[in-house]
């Protein structure tokens, strides 16, 4: 079962074609948690099959989470803070998850937005804030783009590293099963790193949290 899940979600991506990357990193660049962990390694599979072009990939990915992340500042930049703060959990933008973002923006400007591209949690969630701050779009813009190419990069390199060799892998489950267990290390080593980023995000979380605790001042 497995296995057709996977090969379900690979022939899908093949059918929907750039035009699907886009929209679905797109998708993943606002508050809807859909991973692009998901999107471009079947994507990168298939180019290294020549069914796509690997650039074109990246290059749909990371203007795919610009587009989501523009959209996501222009809704924030019109509705202002107060709003969101106060209906953002009825669009799965709670408070908590607001004020980390907003923290981040606050303490590494336009930077923020660079690395927040590379970073789970934070990525889909930090072009609110700035748009509410009211950031020149030009420089959120640059800096959506240059993070995003990075981490798009990152996925399709590991995807086609991953899965290069495997030209059976919808039509043989033993293809897959080679994959988990001759390329374990690959697998664990991409796990580790994911945990490493969730683990990052934890503590840089905390850390502005009583940074801006800090800052109040004493009644």
């Amino acid at each position: 079962m497995f296995h057709s899940l996977i090969s379900l979600w690979f022939r899908l991506s093949l059918e929907w074609g750039y035009v699907g990357i886009f929209l679905l990193m797109a998708i993943e660049s606002t508050v809807f948690p859909l991973p692009s962990e998901v999107v471009i390694p079947p994507a990168a599979y298939w180019a290294t099959q020549g069914r796509f072009s690997l650039w074109a990939v990246i290059a749909a990915a990371t203007l795919g989470s610009w587009a989501g992340a523009a959209l996501s500042y222009a809704v924030a930049r019109g509705v202002g803070r107060p709003m969101i703060l106060r209906w953002g959990r009825y669009a799965l933008v709670p408070e908590a998850k607001w004020l980390l973002a907003e923290r981040w923006i606050l303490r590494y400007s336009a930077a923020g937005i660079l690395f927040a591209r590379m970073l789970p949690v934070v990525r889909h969630l930090v072009s609110l804030p700035a748009g509410a701050a009211r950031m020149p779009f030009r420089t959120f813009s640059l800096m959506t783009l240059a993070g995003s190419l990075v981490w798009c990069s990152v996925l399709a390199w590991f995807g086609a590293k991953l899965l290069a060799d495997q030209p059976h892998l919808l039509s043989d489950p033993d293809a897959l099963l080679h994959v988990l267990k001759g390329k374990l290390l690959w697998v664990v080593a991409a796990t580790l790193v994911l945990l490493v980023l969730y683990v990052l995000v934890d503590r840089l979380g905390a850390r502005l949290k009583r940074g801006a605790a800090n800052d109040v001042p004493p009644a």
